[in-house]
C-alpha cells in the first residue's frame, strides 16, 4: 500500500499505553514495573489487570500506583479459565476498556519481564520513521547457567505474545485481540492481510524471568488442532504442521491429536477468528511460506 502524503512525513508519536494482565506475579512484577519506571521515554499509561491474585500482587501494584499517576490498578475475577488463550486476553481486554483512547500505540505486556531502559524509545523511533509498521517488538532472552541466551521459541518473523506492541490504527483495523488460543498468531496474519508491516529488532533484548516452554500433552496438542481450525489453516496445513512436529519430537501420535482436535472443531462448527476472505488470504500465505522453506 503506497504512503499517503501525510504518512510519508516523519511522525511524532510519543504516547504508548501498556496493559499488563497479572495473576500471582509477586515474585516478578516489581522488576517489570521498575523497568517501566526507568524507561528513557516514560509510558503514557500503564494498566495492571490483577486477575484474582491470591498473593501480594495487588499490594505491590497499589504501591507503584500511589507513586506514579500513570500507573493504574484494575482488579477482576476472570471468566473462562479453562479456555486456552482466553484468560490472559480477557484480562487484557478488561484493561483496554479503561485506557485513555488518545494513545499512539498499545502494548500487551507480561508481568515477568525485565525491559531495557531504551526499549520503548527505540520502538517509538521505528514507528515514527516508518508509518507502515503496524506491529513491533524485540526478542526474549532466558537465563541458563548464569548467562542470558535467546529463548529457543524465538522466530525472527514473529513477535512473542509476552510483549506485543501495536500502532493504534493497526490494532483497530485488525479488530483488537481475540480471546482464543492462537491470538498471537492471528493478529500478525491479519496485520499482513491489511498490508501492515511487522518489525522485529534484534538489538532489543528483553529478559524473560519466568519463561514457559511449549506443552506437548495430549490435551495441548488437541487444542492446538482446534486452534488451527479457528485460524483458518485448513486440514492439510494442520496435517503438515502436526507431521513436522511429530518427526521433530519422534512422536507419531502427535499427528492424531492435532487432527482429532481440528476435526472435532469442524464437527462442532466452532466459530473462527477470521472471516471468509481473511481465511483465504491466511491459507494462501501459509502455503507460500511453506513453499519458500522448501525452495
Amino acid at each position: 500500500m503506497p504512503f499517503t502524503q501525510n504518512e510519508s512525513q516523519i511522525l511524532n508519536l510519543n504516547k504508548y499505553t501498556i496493559v499488563i494482565p497479572a495473576h500471582n506475579e509477586e515474585e516478578y512484577i516489581r522488576t517489570t514495573l521498575d523497568s517501566l519506571v526507568n524507561q528513557t521515554v516514560l509510558p503514557y499509561q500503564v494498566i495492571v489487570v490483577n486477575d484474582h491474585s491470591t498473593d501480594k500482587t495487588q499490594l505491590i501494584v497499589e504501591k507503584y500506583a500511589s507513586q506514579y499517576e500513570w500507573i493504574k490498578l484494575l482488579n477482576r475475577v476472570s471468566k473462562g479459565e479453562h479456555q486456552p488463550g482466553s484468560k490472559v486476553i480477557q484480562a487484557f481486554l478488561a484493561g483496554y476498556e479503561i485506557v485513555k483512547k488518545d494513545y499512539d500505540f498499545i502494548v500487551k505486556l507480561d508481568a515477568d519481564l525485565d525491559i531495557p531502559p531504551h526499549y520503548f524509545e527505540t520502538i517509538l523511533k521505528h514507528l515514527n520513521s516508518n508509518p507502515r509498521i503496524g506491529m513491533i517488538g524485540g526478542f526474549a532472552y532466558i537465563e541458563k547457567n548464569g548467562q542470558w541466551i535467546l529463548e529457543n521459541l524465538t522466530d525472527k518473523d514473529h513477535i512473542r505474545g509476552a510483549f506485543k506492541a501495536y500502532r493504534k490504527s493497526t490494532y483497530e483495523e485488525i479488530g483488537g485481540l481475540r480471546p482464543h488460543m492462537g491470538w498471537d498468531t492471528v493478529d500478525e496474519l491479519l496485520c499482513r492481510y491489511y498490508k501492515w508491516e511487522i518489525k522485529t529488532d534484534e538489538s532489543l533484548k528483553i529478559k524473560h524471568l519466568k519463561p514457559t516452554g511449549a506443552v506437548y500433552s495430549k490435551s495441548a496438542l488437541y487444542k492446538q488442532g482446534s486452534a488451527y481450525y479457528a485460524l483458518g489453516y485448513g486440514l492439510w496445513i494442520t496435517i503438515i504442521a502436526a507431521t513436522k512436529l511429530s518427526f521433530k519430537k519422534r512422536k507419531l501420535s502427535y499427528i492424531a491429536y492435532y487432527i482429532n482436535g481440528y476435526i472435532q472443531a469442524w464437527k462442532d462448527n466452532q466459530p473462527k477468528m477470521i472471516n471468509a476472505d481473511q481465511e483465504k488470504f491466511i491459507r494462501n500465505y501459509r502455503w507460500m511460506k511453506m513453499k519458500q522453506k522448501l525452495f
